[in-house]
């Protein structure tokens, strides 16, 4: 089906690259790199060593990283659809 100016499965394309775009960046945001801390990098308790063998490169402990989890994040996502005025320039 055609959608007006855009070529058949342009809309289905947008939607697998936003998908592709979102997964992308949670597995970049789950994999922690480097060395597990032994103490929380923000409040300063020990971080038991179950919970540094799980996740390896672990910086805090599990009440800040709830509390962080919690926190809504404003980011910025990409239009890619465009306006109207940038389709008739």
């Amino acid at each position: 089906m055609a959608g007006g100016w855009s070529r058949d499965g342009a809309v289905n394309e947008q939607i697998e690259a936003s998908i592709a775009d979102e997964l992308q960046r949670l597995k970049a945001r789950r994999a922690p790199v480097g060395e597990s801390l032994t103490h929380c990098a923000e409040c300063e308790e020990p971080i038991p060593e179950p919970r540094r063998i799980a996740i390896p490169g672990v910086k805090l402990c599990i009440d800040c990283q709830q509390e962080r989890d919690g926190r809504v994040q404003v980011r910025g996502g990409i239009n890619r659809r465009g306006s109207k005025d940038s389709q008739l320039k």
